[in-house]
């Protein structure tokens, strides 16, 4: 990789790529279910759609078929009712993935400035961030509500940027949806796919077209030492 494209900083998703969000979203998501009379979803069922986000889990709770999709109104109703109920249990089963601590102190201590973008409201992201232990060296948090535009527009990779200082052609920004992947690319940066996240049934990430798959989270660090 030639000199002027080398990798200055690093930029994470948080769901499925940090932190292992999945058993508190199924949690919150079957607590929902249960006060409106509807069947307990599959723990294996949520954490495969977990990156869908609060309104795909709802659709994958409450709709009975794609056929007959909710209606907005009432699809926003829960969506707020998920959120509240989450936001009360948003830490008690979350960890981060393996790995992770070691990678995001080899940053640190590297003086690899790294940051989260993610589409988690910010109500949700910073506490999370902070019951998880990772905020001391974190030099940025773009939330799902900071912007006008979240993922898959790149605003919130550029305005993450430019909190960093660094030029987005040497950031690479890992993450485990679709989404990730084309904010990413159309903010210039670099991308890799956290292949150990939540991937859907019917996703195959080799056609996303990242620069790098990873299988573990530590796996950047070795990537990244042969891309300096």
């Amino acid at each position: 990789m030639s000199s002027h494209s080398r990798v200055e900083a690093v930029l994470f998703d948080l769901d499925g790529t940090l932190a292992d969000t999945a058993p508190d979203m199924a949690n919150a998501l079957n607590i929902l279910s249960a006060r409106h009379n509807k069947p307990l979803v599959e723990y294996e069922l949520v954490r495969k759609n977990t990156s869908r986000g609060s309104i795909g889990l709802i659709q994958l709770g409450f709709e009975e078929s794609p056929d007959e999709p909710l209606q907005e109104k009432y699809l926003h109703q829960l969506r707020d009712e998920f959120l509240q109920i989450y936001a009360d249990n948003l830490c008690i089963q979350t960890t981060l993935f393996p790995g992770v601590v070691k990678l995001l102190d080899f940053l640190s201590t590297s003086g690899i400035p790294w940051g989260i973008v993610t589409n988690k409201p910010g109500n949700l992201a910073e506490p999370l961030v902070q019951e998880l232990g990772i905020e001391i060296n974190m030099s940025c948090l773009v939330s799902g509500d900071s912007l006008a535009k979240r993922k898959p527009d790149p605003d919130q990779l550029h305005h993450a940027a430019n909190i960093l200082g660094i030029n987005e052609q040497n950031t690479i920004y890992m993450g485990d949806d679709p989404r990730d992947i084309i904010a990413g690319k159309a903010a210039k940066m670099k991308t890799a796919i956290a292949a150990y996240g939540y991937i859907q049934d019917d996703h195959n990430p080799v056609t996303w077209d990242a620069d790098v798959i990873f299988n573990q989270a530590l796996e950047l660090k070795d990537w990244l030492f042969s891309n300096s």
